[in-house]
């Protein structure tokens, strides 16, 4: 599936395009996708190098300003907000990320160029001309409810009319499944039939699940990329009858893990991370705490509350199994790293290793929030979130009664997630050793690929395939 690789001829001018980030496609998985194995074979293929941390919220960001995250400030999924003294991860406001968006720069060559992104990330306040993106709705007595934003506002009840409410609940969690992207690909194939963008984003998340789950080399893994291929079938079939050109690409590949690292817990035992408690629950306290975590995948940034506390920081964590390296200021620089929002120091897991946000001793201390999928309240990514507690023989009883309570409108807790991170077989935020688990890049149209293209590459050869460079 290797194309030519000079000279590169121009791609014909003016052609739609429809982005697709498969997320967690590699070589190795494309093998299970007939359907875009096809794409690669009659158009273009190739490897595509990404950059540290190689996460969803970084990478993507990547592909739309052709910048590293030294110039978009997107350092991770999520970071330590130090005007505000808190965590956050998963924010979608579109401000935040630096750099010049390519539609802007499409714009600026065809006035009137048109943009729909259903899911990429940061699409809130985006000067695309029609969003979707998932946004539950937050009941004052409680409740979370699926649902999504759009612009326009419209589109919201043209949407779930048509689709039904987007399907939160499959789309991250113990429950996510194919029914999310299912739902992305019919609404991306509305758009493109009833708007016609110039440009088209859509976000397929379904291989990040038993990837994460099962491990790469999972025959569950292999069997989600089947059938993701089978949901794309229709899409793909829709842009080649309206001469749409399709680029499938993705952030990372996912890799075979087997060591949980409990960073923030070396850092307490240390001496440097602090909590305060309430109802007999622990919360990490990164306004007073000397050094913390926000670990991210395979990649956690570490901030550092005062100079002199850097030795102590780095003798507590470069003795830690499954750390690899960590880097200071210069190994920042090198890797486009180098942003004020990255920790003072970051350190990368050994590959077959990666870091839990856990800062508890004693799991009687966890707060509430640890046992539940909340990915905004954890100060970390929590994969466990994938899982129901294996270890709880009742756990599937007390969800059924949690949500019998919910649909009944009685308060409820779906306690379901387990505090050990030893179900989880697969991670990323590496840059891949083998390009066979790395990323991919595909293109409808042959010839067009340079022989080694890069993520900071997607930007501009996208703009050219649209015939604005």
């Amino acid at each position: 599936m290797t194309g030519p690789t000079h000279p590169t001829p121009e791609p014909t001018p003016g052609r739609r395009l429809l982005v697709l980030d498969v997320v967690g496609l590699t070589p190795r998985l494309l093998t299970h996708m007939p359907r875009l194995s096809a794409l690669a074979e009659a158009g273009a293929y190739r490897p595509l190098g990404t950059v540290l941390p190689a996460v969803t919220c970084t990478v993507q960001s990547t592909f739309l300003t052709g910048a590293a995250p030294a110039g978009h400030g997107i350092v991770g999924n999520g970071w330590y907000f130090r005007d505000l003294g808190e965590v956050h991860l998963w924010r979608q406001h579109n401000a935040l990320v630096g750099g010049d968006k390519i539609w802007d720069a499409a714009r600026r060559a065809r006035p009137g160029y048109t943009v729909a992104n259903v899911c990429w990330w940061y699409a809130m306040g985006a000067d695309t001309d029609w969003t979707v993106t998932p946004r539950p709705v937050y009941y004052a007595d409680g409740r979370k409810e699926p649902d999504c934003y759009t612009r326009p506002p419209g589109l919201h009840d043209e949407l779930t009319e048509l689709l039904g409410p987007f399907p939160l609940f499959t789309y991250w969690g113990p429950t996510a499944s194919l029914a999310s992207s299912q739902w992305i690909t019919d609404a991306t194939r509305h758009l493109h039939r009833t708007r016609r963008p110039d440009l088209t984003l859509a976000y397929l998340p379904h291989l990040d699940y038993d990837l994460q789950r099962h491990g790469p080399d999972d025959p569950r893994s292999h069997a989600a990329a089947t059938a993701l291929d089978t949901v794309l079938a229709p899409l793909l079939d829709d842009a080649r009858a309206a001469g749409t050109t399709v680029v499938a690409l993705s952030e990372c590949g996912i890799t075979r893990v087997r060591r949980p690292v409990d960073i923030n817990r070396a850092l307490r035992r240390a001496g440097l991370l602090e909590v305060h408690t309430q109802d007999g629950m622990e919360y990490l306290d990164p306004t007073v705490s000397r050094a913390f975590a926000v670990a991210d995948h395979q990649i956690a940034h570490v901030y550092v509350r005062r100079p002199e506390d850097l030795t102590a920081t780095r003798e507590a964590l470069s003795g830690l199994p499954g750390t690899g390296q960590l880097l200071d200021d210069r190994g920042k620089k090198e890797y486009g790293l180098d942003h004020p929002r990255a920790g003072d120091l970051v350190a990368l897991a050994e590959p077959d290793a990666w870091f839990t946000y856990y800062y508890w001793l004693d799991d009687a201390r966890a707060p509430d929030f640890a046992r539940l999928v909340e990915i905004h309240r954890k100060p970390g990514y929590d994969p466990a979130e994938l899982f129901m507690d294996p270890r709880d023989p009742y756990v599937r009883l007390r969800a059924a009664a949690a949500l019998a309570r919910k649909k009944a409108g009685m308060r409820y807790r779906m306690a379901v997630v387990p505090l050990d991170p030893e179900p989880v077989r697969g991670s990323h935020g590496l840059l891949p050793a083998d390009p066979a688990d790395g990323p991919v890049l595909i293109c409808s149209q042959p010839d067009v690929l340079p022989p080694a293209p890069a993520a900071t590459d997607v930007k501009p050869l996208l703009l050219r395939l649209a015939g604005l460079s």
